[in-house]
């Protein structure tokens, strides 16, 4: 498609991926099951989402799905909020995150934007 051969050379995939280790790591021990489960399967979609665009192989389909880990992106950071209410995380730490979570939500749809 002219700007990577492989998915794994995405700039958005690949901080989509610190993201879900981030989220993995720090829900690690969070003993709300439902939430962790929630928080994780949301970041995940976000690298998966991109992953299976780039496989398309064809530029409206990758911008759907694009789209698609946009939207993902965006649970995850409504999610942090959540976890900051409830105390799961230090306030720095989901400050943190949201900020690379808004970061992230921004490269993807700018990079769709540039696929136009």
């Amino acid at each position: 498609m002219g700007y990577a051969k492989v998915f794994e050379e995405l700039t958005v995939w690949q901080e989509s991926r610190i993201q879900a280790n981030h989220i993995y790591s720090d829900f690690r021990t969070n003993k709300d099951f439902g939430f962790k489960d929630q928080i994780q399967r949301a970041a995940v979609s976000v690298m998966n989402n991109i992953a299976e665009g780039f496989e398309r192989k064809s530029r409206p389909e990758f911008q759907r799905f694009l789209n698609i880990a946009k939207a993902s992106c965006g649970e995850v950071r409504s999610m942090l909020y959540l976890a900051s209410d409830l105390r799961y995380l230090e306030k720095e730490k989901a400050d943190f995150l949201i900020n690379f979570t808004t970061r992230l939500s921004k490269k993807i749809e700018s990079f769709s934007k540039k696929l136009s």
